[in-house]
């Protein structure tokens, strides 16, 4: 009788000890798992990289182009130091003053329906500039994903080029950073991103 007790309590330990083996193996999977889900995370795009610096030589001169640019006035921080990116860029590329033209919006939804009447003016390239900076709601996904499909569209339905302008980031400092900030200013990419689509713009009008 005591034989057979002390060989279940073996056998109860011996299941004890792989249960606990089986438990440890599961949490070093787990580990492993978040230690590979972790160096799969990457850095924002512009972490190592300035968004003002281009090959300026490569820009064709712009004197004879003409350009809309409408400012979302949410965060006008953020989005007057993209303006003066774009605007200052445009300048350093031949743009004459008069050919800019500014309309501020609301908000950076929109700016849908303020470049779609800036298409409508004697524009070559529209820029839309935005800040939307994320919150505790779901509203930063709803404005992010609609001004980027909106815009998109734009693209799609009209000849004038919209370059899309709006910084979508996850605290105001980011923001900062990209608007004049240590990476440099969006609002000078997207300056050079608009020169860039009126030239494809006028290259296709010959090859109709």
């Amino acid at each position: 009788m005591c034989l057979l007790v002390k060989r279940k309590q073996c056998q109860i330990s011996s299941i004890t000890a792989l249960t606990e083996i089986d438990y440890s193996i599961t949490a070093l999977a787990e580990i492993n798992h978040n230690i590979t889900a972790l160096a799969e995370i990457k850095p924002m795009a512009t972490v190592n990289n300035n968004l003002s610096e281009y090959d300026k030589a490569s820009i064709p001169n712009a004197k004879s182009f003409r350009f809309g640019i409408v400012v979302s006035e949410w965060n006008d921080t953020v989005t007057e130091g993209l303006y003066k990116g774009a605007f200052e860029t445009l300048i350093a590329h031949n743009v004459l003053p008069e050919n800019i033209a500014r309309w501020d919006v609301p908000g950076s939804f929109e700016l849908i329906y303020g470049s779609k009447k800036m298409q409508q003016q004697n524009v070559d390239a529209v820029i839309a500039i935005g800040s939307v900076i994320q919150g505790e709601t779901k509203h930063f996904d709803f404005v992010c994903e609609g001004v980027a499909q909106g815009i998109k569209d734009l693209n799609v339905l009209h000849d004038t080029p919209v370059i899309f302008c709006v910084l979508t980031d996850n605290n105001k400092q980011q923001a900062i950073d990209r608007s004049g900030g240590i990476h440099g200013n969006k609002g000078t990419e997207a300056a050079v991103a608009a020169i860039k689509m009126v030239v494809i713009s006028i290259k296709s009008a010959f090859t109709k």
